[in-house]
C-alpha cells in the first residue's frame, strides 16, 4: 500500500507500435547524395526535420548547437564556395550549417530551470544546474580548466570516479561537437523519412564559413548539410561496410 506522503514520480510509457522495418528502411536508404534535383523542400517539411533534429540526446539538456539555414542568395553562393564548390553543395535545395557552441552554457543552464516542465524544479535539479556549467567552462587563460585538472588528479588518487570534464577549450569544443553531431544524424534521418536526402559535408573552408555567419570564437562549424531531392544519378557508388568484427567487441 502506497504512502500518501510518498514522493510522486514521473512515468512515460514507451510506445510499442513502432514499425521496425520502416525504421530500417530509413537507415538503409540514407545515403550521401552528391547531386540533387531542382525540386525544393517544402518549408513545413524542412521545419519538421529541424524540429526532429532538436530532439537529439544531449548532455544535461544544454543543447549546445545552432542550425543556420542559409537561404539568402548571396550568402548561399558564398557558402557553396566555402564548401569547395562540391556538386552536393551547388545542387542542394538547402544548405544548413551545423554549429557547436560553448558560448551560452550559462544561458542554457538557467533556461533548464526557468522552463522546467513542472511548477518548480526540485532542489537537486536547481543545485545541479547551478554547478554543471563549471564542468564545461574553462575560464580566462584556462584558469578553471587548470584548477579542475588538479582537483580531479587528487580525487583519482583516492579512487574517486569522476565524469568527463573540460580541462581546456579543446575539451569543451569536443563535448559540444559530439552532441551537435547527434543532432545532425537526427536531421538527415528525418529528411530521409520525409522522402528527401542529404550530404553531410566536413570538407569546407572554416574561416570563410565563420566569416559568412559572423561566428565568434566559441562557435564551431561541425558540418554543412546539403539537402534536397535525390537526383537519379545522385548516388555515385554502392554502399559497403567492412566486417562487423572490426568494430564490435563484446567484453
Amino acid at each position: 500500500m502506497s504512502n500518501s506522503s510518498e514522493k510522486k514520480r514521473y512515468f512515460e510509457a514507451a510506445p510499442t507500435d513502432i514499425d521496425v522495418e520502416n525504421f530500417r528502411k530509413v537507415l538503409e536508404s540514407r545515403r550521401s547524395v552528391r547531386k540533387f534535383t531542382d525540386t525544393p523542400i517544402p518549408a513545413e517539411i524542412l521545419d519538421a526535420c529541424l524540429d526532429l533534429a532538436l530532439l537529439a540526446p544531449n548532455s544535461s539538456n544544454l543543447q549546445p548547437w545552432t542550425f543556420y539555414v542559409v537561404q539568402d542568395p548571396t550568402k548561399k553562393k558564398q557558402l557553396v564556395k566555402a564548401c569547395l564548390s562540391q556538386l552536393a553543395a551547388k545542387t542542394a535545395s538547402e544548405l544548413i550549417v551545423c554549429v557547436a557552441r560553448t558560448d551560452r552554457i550559462d544561458e542554457m543552464a538557467k533556461r533548464n530551470l526557468s522552463e522546467f516542465p513542472f511548477p518548480e524544479a526540485p532542489k537537486a535539479v536547481q543545485k545541479y544546474y547551478k554547478f554543471i556549467p563549471y564542468n564545461y567552462k574553462t575560464g580566462v587563460l584556462n584558469s578553471l580548466g587548470h584548477a579542475r585538472k588538479i582537483a580531479f588528479g587528487v580525487a583519482r588518487k583516492f579512487d574517486k570516479q569522476l565524469p568527463v570534464s573540460a580541462f581546456n577549450p579543446s575539451d569543451a569544443k569536443l563535448w559540444a561537437s559530439k552532441t551537435t553531431a547527434l543532432a545532425c544524424e537526427n536531421l538527415v534521418l528525418a529528411l530521409r523519412a520525409y522522402g528527401f536526402d542529404s550530404c553531410m559535408m566536413e570538407g569546407f573552408d572554416e574561416p570563410l564559413v565563420r566569416k559568412i555567419l559572423n561566428l565568434n570564437s566559441q562557435q564551431y562549424p561541425v558540418m554543412v548539410i546539403g539537402a534536397g531531392e535525390r537526383a537519379a544519378d545522385g548516388v555515385f557508388f554502392p554502399q559497403y561496410r567492412f566486417d562487423r568484427d572490426l568494430f564490435i567487441q563484446k567484453v
